[in-house]
């Protein structure tokens, strides 16, 4: 525009085009909100059923229920279970997370009733690339069966008691064992022995 069609807009003029902008913000406004409305829903849906698709994988039952929920972290919500079978527990699942190198790490945990990890897996994650984003493969995941509170610990020296951390991604490797895991192990120990209440398990940072 030139400076001399500039000089001939009247406060009409400028008045008409702010006016037409927002009309253009509040109808992309509007549709934005109609389309959130139409699809969360079943966004929701789809994220309940993966849910307790992954729960199931965990461990073999016929029921898993949830019994409370903990905060390993501010602002971050996690749960965990009770599994059973023939109306007899048969283990837990515990989801928490681990502040990685690049991300929280939300992680389940199964363990059985003696609270031996049976098996974990990786929901979610954005750890680096062909480093960090080894946690989700089963050469690492599968150390941990079998590993108790006292040998929930990454070391780098071969000794096969304890997890083998990732090469190049080490903190990775201690977000899911230290900061996930295990605190996710202490916190169910302590809510079964009566250490911290059963009804919400909030356990805050103190478990880390």
């Amino acid at each position: 525009m030139s400076r001399q069609n500039t000089d001939s807009m009247t406060g009409m003029d400028m008045f008409k085009i702010v006016a037409n902008l927002m009309l253009i913000y509040i109808a992309g406004g509007l549709i934005l909100a109609s389309v959130y409305a139409k699809t969360s829903p079943i966004i929701f849906k789809k994220a309940k059923q993966e849910k307790e698709n992954a729960l199931k994988e965990m461990i073999e039952a016929d029921s898993i229920k949830e019994m409370g929920e903990w905060y390993p972290y501010p602002r971050k919500h996690a749960e965990y279970y009770k599994a059973t079978t023939d109306g007899k527990t048969v283990g837990y699942i515990i989801e928490t997370f681990g502040k990685g190198y690049s991300s929280y790490i939300n992680i389940l945990v199964s363990v059985n009733t003696d609270l031996v990890v049976q098996k974990i897996n990786v929901l979610h994650h954005a750890e680096t690339p062909g480093l960090g984003d080894e946690i989700e493969k089963d050469y690492f995941k599968d150390q941990f069966k079998g590993k108790t509170i006292e040998t929930l610990k990454v070391v780098k020296d071969g000794d096969l008691t304890y997890v083998q951390a990732i090469s190049g991604a080490t903190i990775s490797s201690r977000a899911v064992t230290e900061a996930g895991v295990r605190p996710a192990v202490q916190m169910l120990s302590d809510i079964l022995s009566g250490k911290i209440k059963a009804e919400t398990g909030k356990h805050g940072e103190e478990g880390h």
